[in-house]
């Protein structure tokens, strides 16, 4: 079999996302494209895109299902939110103006200094959710488990059961959010199983529901072979577990397996002005 044939009917998602109209980024990934052989592309534009609130939307389609990004957002919070969230979910991206950018720097001398929108409001709830972002990106994924002390809310569950998006989401509301996954034969923190602070909830999903998205992210790591993460038997083992794990520890638990982000998130955000006595 030639190249040309082993890559035909190649079909790869391109995430768009921009400051403005999109009309930059249509351009670049339209011109690109067609250099491309034996490629059909599905394309999601986001516009507008200016704030931090925005993200947790684009962050759960790209974990759902993964693809290329290419982006124009130059506003450094909202750019470094976007590609940290990037990194974090394994998706590839690429700021528009990059390689541009960094030979007319390297031709001039001139130094880089990105702009912000002339839209954006710097008050003390911009910087409060600023610093939640910043929070929760840094302590994603068990990342830094040994020192959640400052977070307002740490999420607990299998893989794949939406942690990640939520936790973006919670951020851009100016709420610290941690995650900590369960992994089979990993033993969770100690003084985490003895924390009374801050809030802890359990997200849990439906084994089917787990299966279907655990598939598609195996291909999309090209591990097929992995055949315990995507296992029906092996997930419902997994989720039962976590669900009394939960029980024990006294954890309210959400099932986040028909619910969207913002669902789940709100209903994380009424545990946290209950706990509160009710102060928003």
């Amino acid at each position: 079999m030639s190249v040309a044939e082993k890559h035909m009917s190649k079909t790869i998602t391109m995430y768009l996302v921009s400051h403005a109209s999109g009309e930059l980024v249509e351009m670049l990934a339209r011109n690109a494209l067609i250099q491309l052989q034996g490629v059909e592309v599905k394309r999601r534009l986001w516009k507008m895109v200016r704030r931090l609130d925005q993200l947790p939307e684009i962050l759960n389609e790209l974990a759902a299902s993964p693809g290329f990004v290419l982006h124009s957002i130059s506003h450094s919070d909202v750019r470094d939110a976007l590609e940290e969230g990037c990194r974090r979910l394994h998706i590839p991206f690429q700021f528009a103006l990059e390689p541009l950018i960094d030979r007319l720097a390297g031709y001039s001398g001139a130094p880089v200094q990105f702009h912000n929108s002339s839209g954006d409001s710097f008050d003390e709830d911009y910087y409060r959710r600023v610093e939640a972002m910043k929070y929760t990106l840094a302590h994603d994924d068990g990342i830094n488990s040994d020192n959640l002390a400052g977070a307002d809310v740490i999420l607990v569950g299998v893989s794949r059961a939406t942690k990640t998006p939520t936790c973006m989401y919670l951020a851009s509301r100016g709420i610290k959010a941690a995650n900590v996954p369960l992994v089979p034969g990993v033993p969770l923190p100690a003084w985490l199983l003895r924390a009374k602070e801050p809030l802890i909830v359990g997200l849990t999903v439906k084994p089917e529901r787990l299966a279907v998205v655990r598939t598609a992210r195996l291909k999309e790591w090209h591990d097929e072979e992995n055949t315990d993460y995507a296992d029906p038997e092996h997930l419902r083992a997994e989720v039962r577990e976590a669900r009394r794990l939960f029980l024990r520890c006294g954890w309210p638990t959400i099932d986040a397996s028909q619910r969207s982000i913002e669902q789940t998130a709100s209903m994380i955000i009424e545990l946290l002005r209950k706990r509160a006595g009710g102060a928003a």
